[in-house]
């Protein structure tokens, strides 16, 4: 099924670099509203979980391909992915299965010994910069997030602190807004 997902993942890629880069451009060139420092916060936020998100479904796409190659075909075992890997001949008279990981992802060759070798340093690097999106999406959250706890808990007290407005409720909100100020003369 994650196979499936990847080709997605993989096309959007290219479509994610061409908006970061964009928005950087647009960031600077003259002539951005006053509260774009806020924005682009919570857009690089986005746009970093959308890379944490996309790597994982690309590297659950890698592992189900793997597996899929192992488990199914001629000349499936021992697997395609374990024999392309750059071990010796004598490793894989040894290889005798595989075991596989989404969390983190990992395919990794099972020799007879109970000892296992990645079938691709991929996987690192896929796990690494999962990892490292993720991280960058909760930290470029943090502030949005505590700033807006910030403007809400200032707003009610600013609100607390106020005395009511004359007629207030809804009947005099809806009597002061609909007011029409004295006649200039």
């Amino acid at each position: 099924m994650f196979v499936f997902l990847a080709l997605p993942a993989l096309l959007a890629i290219p479509v994610w670099i061409v908006a970061v880069v964009v928005k950087f451009i647009s960031v600077a060139l003259p002539g951005r509203r006053a509260d774009w420092s806020r924005d682009l916060l919570r857009w690089c936020a986005a746009m970093a979980a959308a890379a944490a998100v996309g790597l994982y479904v690309l590297g659950l796409g890698a592992v189900q391909l793997s597996a899929h190659e192992s488990e199914s075909g001629a000349s499936s075992s021992p697997a395609p992915s374990c024999r392309d890997t750059d071990v010796d001949d004598s490793t894989l008279q040894h290889l005798v299965g595989h075991r596989t990981s989404y969390v983190p992802l990992r395919f990794d060759c099972v020799l007879d010994d109970g000892t296992t070798y990645p079938s691709s340093h991929g996987y690192a690097w896929l796990n690494g910069l999962t990892a490292a999106f993720g991280v960058t999406a909760g930290v470029l959250v943090v502030p949005v997030g505590t700033s807006f706890v910030t403007r809400r808990v200032a707003l009610r007290a600013a609100a607390s602190a106020a005395p009511p407005a004359a007629g207030s409720g809804l009947r005099g909100d809806l009597d002061q807004n609909c007011h029409r100020p004295p006649p200039l003369v």
